[in-house]
């Protein structure tokens, strides 16, 4: 996949992170706060890095929501722009959740379900649209998932 392009170079490494209630509302808020943040650091709502991030964020903030829910406890979004050399920035995202038994599947083990599924598409997307992804181990117990997008300036 041919990297995005953004509108700005970052002077310095960026960093967002913010907890939500594994709810719905807390998936849909988390996807708009990650465009909220990445528009105020130049890369502008409405572009093709916004929509991807966004796009991205919604995928694995739903799946936090749903399949990593542990009562009373919430899923942390954490964005990082990160400067790689003068042409060239990695916008990694992450979600964790506090659920240890409820594995997604890793990279290259994400099948696409049937057409007439109702659900399973999220990660086959974030697959497709990242340029790495991989589930870690978290400390206090849970998951991360980690998704990169490399940007060309």
């Amino acid at each position: 996949m041919e990297a995005p392009s953004v509108t700005q170079r970052p002077l310095t490494v960026r960093e967002f992170t913010q907890r939500f209630s594994a709810t719905p509302r807390g998936a849909r808020l988390a996807r708009r706060f990650a465009r909220f943040e990445l528009d105020r650091w130049g890369i502008p709502y409405g572009g093709d890095v916004s929509d991807t991030a966004a796009l991205l964020v919604a995928e694995l903030a739903a799946n936090a929501a749903t399949h990593g829910r542990v009562p009373g406890r919430d899923f942390e979004l954490a964005l990082t722009l990160t400067p790689r050399d003068p042409a060239l920035s990695t916008l990694r995202i992450e979600l964790s959740d506090t659920r240890t038994e409820a594995r997604p599947p890793s990279p290259g083990d994400v099948t696409a379900p049937a057409p007439d599924a109702e659900s399973g598409r999220g990660l086959v997307l974030v697959d497709a649209l990242a340029d790495r992804w991989e589930v870690l181990d978290r400390r206090p117990p849970g998951k991360t998932v980690r998704a990169e997008l490399d940007l060309l300036y």
